[in-house]
């Protein structure tokens, strides 16, 4: 186990000192093309971060007003029937357009329920199972400049909804 810690703390290290190494070998300016990297990844940032910083307001606001709790308890017999917290239900909504914040409520659901709980477990899977689906969607697409996504989000939310389902069976199954 030792040795598998070792390793993964050394990995990067010993692979940026390997591609500088045969860069100086190959007699490469390897600074400005490390540079020109830099450059390159500042313009994708500067494409994506509009869509970034909408997406992640949206979020907030949502949150904010509390949207996640009115559909909650609006579903509440879905709820009851599954066995779930309504925090879980919320997570599977909020993962949708943030893995961050889904994770931070992951965090809460861990603490008021308990790792091992079936809300736990549960809450897990949902997040091992599913994509933000909208975040990604808007991420890639924008710094694409594709406009057109035909059924991206159709064919997103139908595995979404798929993973979602098969972590309530596989928690039913644990539990």
């Amino acid at each position: 186990m030792n040795l598998i810690l070792f390793l993964s703390n050394c990995i990067i290290p010993v692979i940026i000192l390997y591609v500088v190494g045969l860069g100086l070998s190959m007699k490469l300016d390897i600074f400005d093309i490390f540079l020109e990297g830099v450059k390159d990844g500042l313009k994708t940032v500067g494409g994506i971060l509009p869509t970034l910083i909408g997406l992640l307001t949206a979020v907030g606001v949502l949150r904010a007003a509390n949207v996640f709790d009115y559909v909650g308890q609006a579903l509440e017999p879905v709820i009851e029937k599954l066995a779930m917290a309504p925090e879980v239900l919320s997570l599977i909504f909020i993962k949708l357009f943030s893995s961050t914040a889904a994770t931070g409520l992951m965090l809460d659901i861990f603490t008021e329920y308990g790792v091992d709980s079936q809300n736990g477990w549960l809450s897990a899977l949902v997040l091992s199972c599913t994509e933000s689906c909208i975040y990604t969607m808007s991420v890639y697409y924008m710094s694409q400049k594709i406009t057109k996504t035909r059924w991206t989000l159709a064919g997103a939310l139908t595995a979404a909804v798929v993973g979602v389902i098969a972590s309530i069976l596989l928690t039913g199954m644990m539990y």
